[in-house]
């Protein structure tokens, strides 16, 4: 690839969908705006690979350059500047504020969850010092002043895949999609109103059922959440697909990377046993995972992404770039593979005793019955994204909790406010 891995997904048309993530931080006390500006600020020095404005080569492809202007951070509003644009000084990060919330805006195309989730603890780690005038102690968070890891800002070659054939050929079932949701969440502006609802979920509860039952939270709130959305779909449809991202930098000998480059996994579900027993899904569930995270599975596929890349950089001029990749995108492009809901687990962080100062965090990206979770202390955060107003598919997911015996509250729904790019044409 010719240019960063960290500029590809700006070629990635917005007529639809956002490509930012907004992290959705709720405090236990009032957000003071000054001490966030300073924190979020101060943050930032820890990571300079994130302190970037996105310019235009010769050539018409998109570079990232260092961007020494102050951070942003602002009252929240019903409409919100542009990532990159001047309103943020050009940054492809900002903040802003509201009661007890605090928001944190990032392109999606510098990272994912494992790239971003650092620097979202560093911040809010620098936010509590500076409020409550103490240190606390967090010894897994990154302070300011804390150096880079190595290879944090490495990036991934076609030479770091595995050559070896894949030990099994990803079987992808015809998967049922809540098609008319989507359909008033995209095109009908009387419907679109896209939100997501919170659960804060009491982690022993959970933990407990998923160790009883072969399962593991991501495998567990498969499960769930597939027996929550299965009836709502059409019978006609015998399997129920659930889909996760998978960032492979472990097995690509850069585990430390920020960038972000995934594989994705595709759990099928058949739908008449999906009330059977619990353990034999969680196996069945954990068994699909491991298969298609096999380093020879995932990097026959983060081979499909690179190959995009390569062919995106042999186009002439952003406007051919960008025709190319919202043709042939592996995630929106015209052969693009989606399960019935994507489920995004980032796994445990120490939070230290960050933790006490914080209710939960969810992260707030695009989509419809799309699912990220978080954890934070004695808690799991469950964020579910919608396009629509409807709470049927929530109080479904709470029915399947209660049948579990899971203890959880539910709080929403919010506005998503995605913000999306300004960017140079």
């Amino acid at each position: 690839m010719k240019y960063s891995i960290d500029t590809y997904r700006l070629y990635q048309s917005e007529k639809m969908f956002s490509h930012t993530v907004r992290i959705h931080v709720r405090m236990k006390d009032e957000v003071d705006i000054a001490v966030l500006d300073t924190a979020v600020n101060t943050a930032m020095k820890r990571y300079p690979y994130f302190a970037v404005r996105v310019s235009l080569d010769d050539e018409g492809g998109y570079v990232l350059l260092p961007n020494d202007k102050k951070i942003v951070v602002m009252t929240t509003s019903k409409k919100l500047p542009r990532l990159g644009s001047k309103a943020v000084n050009e940054h492809l990060i900002y903040a802003d504020c509201e009661g007890k919330d605090i928001y944190l805006n990032i392109s999606h195309t510098m990272c994912g969850g494992k790239g971003f989730q650092p620097w979202v603890m560093t911040t809010i780690w620098e936010y509590v010092k500076e409020k409550y005038d103490l240190v606390p102690d967090a010894p897994a968070i990154w302070k300011p002043d804390s150096e880079l890891l190595p290879g944090e800002t490495a990036e991934p070659t076609m030479e770091m895949l595995s050559e070896e054939a894949p030990i099994i050929k990803r079987d992808i079932k015809k998967s049922p999609i809540l098609a008319m949701d989507y359909l008033n969440g995209l095109i009908n502006p009387f419907k679109r109103k896209p939100n997501y609802w919170v659960f804060v979920i009491d982690q022993a509860d959970l933990i407990k059922v998923a160790k009883q039952n072969d399962s593991s939270v991501i495998t567990f709130f498969f499960i769930s959440f597939s027996r929550a959305l299965n009836r709502f779909f059409s019978k006609k449809y015998k399997t129920i697909v659930g889909e996760a991202a998978h960032n492979p930098r472990e097995s690509m000998g850069i585990p430390n990377t920020h960038s972000d480059f995934l594989s994705h996994v595709y759990v099928n579900f058949e739908r008449d046993k999906l009330e059977g027993n619990l353990e034999l899904l969680g196996t069945m569930a954990r068994g699909q995972i491991i298969l298609q995270t096999d380093p020879s599975v995932s990097h026959a596929e983060i081979r499909k992404l690179f190959s995009l890349y390569e062919a995106v950089d042999k186009e002439e001029g952003i406007k051919n770039k960008r025709k190319y990749m919202a043709k042939h995108s592996l995630s929106t492009g015209d052969d693009a593979q989606h399960g019935s809901f994507i489920l995004n687990y980032t796994g445990w962080m120490d939070w230290g005793e960050v933790a006490e100062y914080i209710d939960w965090y969810a992260f707030v990206i695009e989509g419809h019955c799309t699912v990220e979770v978080t954890a934070l202390a004695d808690k799991i955060v469950f964020g579910l994204m919608q396009l629509v107003d409807t709470d049927k598919y929530a109080l479904a997911f709470q029915e399947e909790l209660n049948k579990l015996g899971v203890t959880c509250k539910i709080e929403g729904p919010y506005p998503k406010r995605l913000p999306r790019h300004e960017l140079p044409q």
